[in-house]
C-alpha cells in the first residue's frame, strides 16, 4: 500500500482537502462545509464539528486511489490554540488511524508555510476574518489581528458584509425605501432573499460566521456600479495594509504577501492596501493552497 498523506485546510466559509503521494504530488482533493474550533465550545457545535469531519473523511475515502487510504494527516484549524483535542480523534477513527497519525495545527500556520520558509516574511490572510503572521526562525508563531469578527478582523469578508449591512440598514432608518435606488442594497437583500428587516436579522444571527462572510461576494459583484461598495473595499485594503504594519513595526521590514479568499473578491482590496503600505514594502498577493501543503506536511506525520 502506498503511503498518502491527507492535508486539511478548515476555514469559514469552506474546508478543503488534498491528497499527496509520497514525492509530494497531490492526487486528489475536494471540499466540504467549512468549520471552526470555535464551535468546539458548545455540544451543537461539537456534534457539527464531528459530523462535518465524518464527511470529510467519507469523501477522503471515496476519491482516495483504489486500495490504499491516508497514512498521516495535517490539519490546519480556524481558531486551533492547542487545547482542543477531539477534532484529532475524529478523524482518527473516521480514517481507522492511529491518533498519533493525526496532527492538528493553527490554520494560520499552515497558510504560512505555504508562502514562506521560517523567517522569511509576513503572510496577511484574508478569508472569512483576517490576520498577519510571522513565524520565526525558531517556529514561534507571532501575530496581529485575528481577534475574531465580533472584536475586529477587518478587510476580511464577514467585516465587508457587516459593514455593508450597517450602511444599509443605517440609511433605511433615515430614508426607508432608499435601498431601491442602491445597487450594493439590490445585490445584498437578493443573496439574503428579500429586502425585510426580519430576513436580515435571521442571516446575520441564524448562521454561522462563514454564511454571512459569503454576503462579500454582492459586495465586491456592485463595486463597479456603486461608490459605497467601492469604499468599503478601499477600507477593506486599508485594513489589512494595518495588521501587515504591526508586524513590520514590531519585528522589521520583510517581504510581504496576501492571500486569503477575502483579498481576491476585488481588486481594490489589493490596490488600496499596496496605497497604503511605504513603497520600499515588498507585496505579491499569491492563491494559497493551505490544504496541499499541509497533506505534504502529513507525509512526516505518519505513524
Amino acid at each position: 500500500m502506498r503511503a498518502y498523506g491527507l492535508g486539511i485546510d478548515a476555514g469559514g466559509t469552506q474546508t478543503r482537502w488534498a491528497l499527496a503521494a509520497a514525492d509530494g504530488q497531490i492526487v486528489a482533493e475536494g471540499a466540504v462545509a467549512g468549520l471552526s474550533v470555535n464551535q468546539m465550545q458548545n455540544e451543537a457545535g461539537r456534534n457539527a464539528v464531528q459530523a462535518m469531519l465524518q464527511q470529510l473523511a467519507a469523501q477522503v475515502l471515496d476519491h482516495a486511489p483504489a486500495h490504499s487510504r491516508p497514512q498521516g494527516v495535517c490539519a490546519g484549524l480556524t481558531g486551533f490554540d492547542g487545547a482542543a483535542a477531539q477534532p484529532a480523534q475524529w478523524l482518527a477513527d473516521a480514517l481507522q488511524l492511529p491518533l498519533a497519525a493525526v496532527q492538528l495545527r493553527s490554520d494560520i500556520e499552515i497558510a504560512y508555510l505555504d508562502s514562506f520558509a521560517l523567517g522569511e516574511g509576513y503572510l496577511v490572510y484574508a478569508g472569512t476574518g483576517s490576520i498577519a503572521a510571522w513565524i520565526d526562525p525558531q517556529g514561534a508563531l507571532h501575530r496581529a489581528g485575528g481577534r475574531g469578527v465580533l472584536l475586529d478582523d477587518g478587510g476580511g469578508g464577514y467585516w465587508i458584509a457587516r459593514e455593508a449591512l450597517r450602511h444599509i440598514w443605517r440609511l433605511e432608518d433615515e430614508a426607508p425605501e432608499s435601498w431601491q435606488q442602491s445597487a450594493l442594497a439590490q445585490a445584498m437583500f437578493e443573496r439574503i432573499g428579500g429586502s425585510d428587516w426580519a430576513l436580515s436579522r435571521q442571516f446575520v444571527y441564524g448562521q454561522e460566521r462563514g454564511a454571512l462572510g459569503e454576503l462579500a461576494l454582492a459586495v465586491a459583484a456592485s463595486a463597479d456600479s456603486d461608490p459605497v461598495a467601492q469604499a468599503i473595499l478601499r477600507r477593506a485594503g486599508e485594513e489589512l495594509a494595518r495588521i501587515g504594519l504591526a508586524l513590520v513595526r514590531r519585528y522589521g521590514e520583510r517581504p510581504m504577501v496576501l492571500s486569503g479568499r477575502a483579498s481576491t473578491l476585488h481588486p481594490l482590496i489589493a490596490a488600496s492596501m499596496r496605497a497604503a503600505l511605504p513603497a520600499t514594502q515588498v507585496l505579491r498577493q499569491k492563491a494559497t493552497q493551505a490544504h496541499h501543503a499541509a497533506a505534504r506536511i502529513a507525509l512526516h506525520c505518519q505513524n
